[in-house]
Order: structure tokens, then C-alpha cells, then sequence
């Protein structure tokens, strides 16, 4: 039996390989590691030739972290700390709204989550220093937050909202990792459903009008929860009509 199909997507970089300048399609391997571990197939959706027919061959699609949004996506003038990828973000709105439409299970982690708002008429705070004074959800370099030595510069705790889909699948509060400088500021047409409890900003969001559309600021697959993942690959089993034999890691 196969096991569900879920689609990656990735970015584009160029990468020194055998001593030659290339452009490569780009994805920390951590994030496939979590769809195999819970119980998914992934395949890399790269932005060079962006369209939606892709969805008809998956069974669900994480957008993945990556770089900021550019503003003009919300009719907003860029900060100076703003670094876009314009194709990129061409791709992912456009693959976003139509996951969307077509109900396809659908996970955004970090830049992921921020897609899915403003793919949907959402807007996001460009630089969070700016917003909330101080830069603490972003981990120091080359440390890891979650590991037990680390600093407290970039972990925190988020708080659920009770009786959401979110907390039914996390709990009440947890701690996860942070790596981020925009956030969610307007979350279009989805549902906040966790936040920070410190300083308010949003750590959740979720559609309950849809199969599964949840969306986490975090980075799960660099943790070892990956309840989130479990929950999509659920989902996209449902959606290809696959058993739960499927999902066998």
C-alpha cells in the first residue's frame, strides 16, 4: 500500500557543488525526515515553474519556512530588514489559495503560516522588534532553543485557545523553538488559535472550515514533536482513501 503524497515546498539557491556554481532547489532535510517519520511520502515542489497542477498528485502540502514576504502582497511600503523573494512568494500565495479551494490538507510552518494569512487577505508585522521591543523570537546563532543547555533567546511557551482543533491535537501550552522577525498581524480568513502568552503574538492559526489548514510560527520538524506532521499526514491519508496501515513508518 502506498502511503500518502505530501508536497514540500522549497526555495531556490545558488550552492558551490563539485566546485561549480550551481542553482539548486533548496529544503533542510528536516523537514522530509518529519513527513517519513510520521508516516507520509514527501516530494520537493520547487518555484521555478510554479502552477497547481501539482496538487492533483498530492495528498496534502507543508509550506515550509524560508525568507520574509515582500509587503506589497498587503499593500505595504517594505522595512528595511525586509528581504523578499518575489518568486517565491509568487508560487506559494498562488499554491496556497488554491490548496485551499481544493481542500487539500495543508500544514504552514514558520513563513509557512504567514503565507497562509496573507494568501487569504491577511498582513504581517515586518520586523516584531519594531512592534514589541525586543528580538527574542529569534534563536541565537547556531544554538539550538530546545536543546536543555540553551539560552532562553528564542524558546518560549505558547498558550492555546480552549476548544480549539489546535488544542485538542497540542494541549493548553506548550514550549517550542523561534526563528522569526515577521509575524502575523491580520490573520485573513483564519482563526487565531495560539499565541505567546508574553508579548500576544501568534503562534496559531487554523481553518475549521477545512479538512486540515493549520498553521504553526515554530519549526516542529527540529524538534522531536512532530504531532503536528502526525496530524497531516492523517488527514492526507483520509483524502487518498488510505487505511491507517498506510501511515507505517
Amino acid at each position: 500500500m502506498r502511503r500518502p503524497l505530501i508536497g514540500l515546498t522549497s526555495y531556490a539557491e545558488h550552492v558551490t557543488y563539485n566546485g561549480n556554481d550551481v542553482m539548486a532547489g533548496m529544503l533542510p532535510m528536516s523537514y522530509v525526515k518529519a513527513v517519513h517519520a510520521t508516516g507520509g511520502r514527501a516530494v520537493l515542489i520547487t518555484p521555478d515553474d510554479p502552477g497547481t497542477d501539482v496538487l492533483e498528485s498530492l495528498d496534502g502540502i507543508v509550506f515550509a519556512g524560508g525568507g520574509d514576504i515582500d509587503p506589497s502582497h498587503w499593500g505595504a511600503e517594505r522595512h528595511p530588514a525586509t528581504e523578499a523573494d518575489s518568486g517565491r512568494d509568487a508560487a506559494e500565495l498562488m499554491l496556497m489559495r488554491a490548496a485551499l479551494e481544493a481542500d487539500v490538507p495543508v500544514l504552514g510552518v514558520c513563513r509557512g503560516m504567514q503565507v497562509m494569512a496573507v494568501a487569504t487577505g491577511g498582513s504581517l508585522h515586518q520586523h516584531l522588534p519594531d512592534v514589541i521591543g525586543h528580538d527574542r523570537h529569534r534563536a541565537a546563532a547556531g544554538t539550538d532553543p530546545l536543546a536543555a543547555d540553551a539560552s532562553a533567546f528564542g524558546r518560549h511557551d505558547v498558550e492555546l485557545q480552549r476548544g480549539s482543533r489546535a488544542m485538542a491535537l497540542l494541549g493548553g501550552r506548550i514550549t517550542v523553538n523561534s526563528f522569526h522577525h515577521q509575524a502575523v498581524d491580520d490573520p485573513g480568513t483564519f482563526t487565531i488559535s495560539g499565541w505567546c502568552p508574553d508579548d500576544r503574538v501568534v503562534e496559531i492559526l487554523e481553518a475549521r472550515d477545512r479538512e486540515f489548514a493549520l498553521g504553526v510560527q515554530w519549526h516542529p520538524e527540529r524538534t522531536g514533536d512532530l504531532r503536528v506532521f502526525a496530524a497531516l499526514a492523517q488527514a492526507a491519508a483520509r483524502r487518498a482513501g488510505l487505511g491507517t496501515s498506510a501511515l507505517a513508518a
